[in-house]
């Protein structure tokens, strides 16, 4: 038998065993905590402690509620709490669990708590939900809280995206007769290896592979369409922040429109995806139908154009004319891509019918990561295959 002799394993084990079960009479350890593990057990308890029964000193039950109270210091302190006891990603966890479990919504409207908070994709989108209530007292906080999350993602997704799409840009403008000065010589050797003759030592290019002298203006159309229903937060944050770096490539032409029943242009936002995130209104219903008329009204290259639909797919609009919008799109030349979320959350709730419907017109329905974004994009504007996820095999193309 390994381990320690002397109950030091033992021990170790109680103490574990202690804070996962809470502490309360039935957990069988009788180990009481003391020091760090007592503070962690009493952040753990403020949160999680619902629900159990007490004895108290008359001998009845009565209930160990959550201990966090609807005041902003205690929460504030809280939220200290847990930031020095847990790593990042479980104190995210804890405070969406904590908004949604204790109802914290409104205390994220005073200054001190959003100082407190750990900012990430998910405390935005509360955020925007509640962008319409918050005070002006709170809005440059709340600002500055959406910012540092924009920016980080900004750095942790711009270079890979703009290296990707400028990669298929260049490959999507290739031409098999191009002008002498237009030719790249490089791929034009790899191209013709198989005709190296080495008795004059020289590459006869039988195929030249060069770009056409607009190869510096605009090369594609790109239209993001957001479903900003409240379900979509995530969503609504990562394509606000793709808009923003698409729309800073000088060869895409980037149009973002959001929509509920109502339909709104922020392509004049796009050069500061928080101005986005602000413009928009989180919750309320949706009409896919009415935001797809906008956005074809503004193709006007279908040839050369994507249009990226971000959506869960349920409809309060006209579904049929939806469809109909879908394929009409198609047939002109366009690009379409329907994407039921753009976040790293698992699969979405999305209405399967209307993705069924979808994916018979050759425009199959998938959730997609962030880091799938770019490749998904690349491959519209090359017009090849998407790479749709294997857990979506079924919403592929019939």
């Amino acid at each position: 038998m390994t381990g320690t002799t002397d109950g030091t394993g033992h021990d170790e084990r109680l103490r574990r065993w202690r804070m996962v079960l809470g502490g309360g009479e039935a957990d069988g350890t009788g180990r009481s905590l003391t020091g760090t593990d007592a503070a962690m057990d009493g952040a753990l308890t403020a949160l999680y402690g619902g629900g159990t029964k007490k004895t108290g000193a008359n001998g009845t039950g009565r209930d160990r509620s959550a201990g966090l109270g609807a005041s902003a210091p205690s929460v504030a302190r809280w939220l200290g709490d847990i930031r020095t006891y847990f790593p990042s990603s479980v104190v995210q966890v804890m405070q969406r669990d904590a908004i949604d479990r204790l109802g914290l919504s409104t205390l994220l409207l005073e200054p001190e708590m959003l100082e407190a908070v750990e900012a990430d994709v998910h405390l935005v989108g509360t955020l925007l939900s509640l962008n319409k209530v918050m005070p002006e007292t709170t809005k440059e906080t709340a600002r500055a809280v959406v910012r540092k999350v924009v920016d980080d993602l900004e750095k942790r997704l711009a270079t890979r995206t703009r290296a990707t799409l400028t990669g298929a840009l260049d490959r999507s403008a290739r031409i098999s007769r191009p002008r002498h000065r237009d030719i790249d010589w490089n791929r034009t050797i790899r191209a013709n290896l198989k005709n190296y003759l080495p008795e004059y030592r020289t590459v006869v290019p039988e195929r030249l592979v060069g770009y056409g002298r607009a190869a510096q203006s605009v090369k594609k159309d790109v239209v993001l369409c957001i479903d900003q229903s409240g379900s979509m937060a995530a969503s609504v944050v990562y394509a606000s922040v793709f808009g923003a770096v698409l729309a800073s490539m000088r060869s895409i032409a980037t149009r973002l429109v959001v929509f509920d029943t109502a339909v709104v242009d922020l392509t004049d936002q796009l050069d500061d995806p928080v101005d986005v995130l602000f413009g928009t209104q989180l919750g309320g219903g949706t009409d896919i139908n009415r935001a797809l008329a906008y956005c074809q009204s503004q193709i006007t290259r279908p040839a050369d154009t994507v249009v990226v639909l971000i959506s869960d797919l349920y409809e309060g609009g006209i579904r049929d004319e939806m469809l109909k919008r879908v394929a009409a799109m198609k047939a002109s030349g366009v690009q379409f891509v329907a994407l039921l979320a753009l976040s790293d959350e698992g699969a979405p709730a999305y209405d399967r019918e209307h993705a069924a419907a979808l994916a018979a017109l050759g425009a199959p329905a998938f959730a997609c990561t962030p880091d799938l974004f770019p490749e998904v994009m690349a491959a519209a504007i090359e017009k090849r295959p998407l790479p749709v996820p294997d857990t979506t095999r079924t919403l592929r193309n019939p």
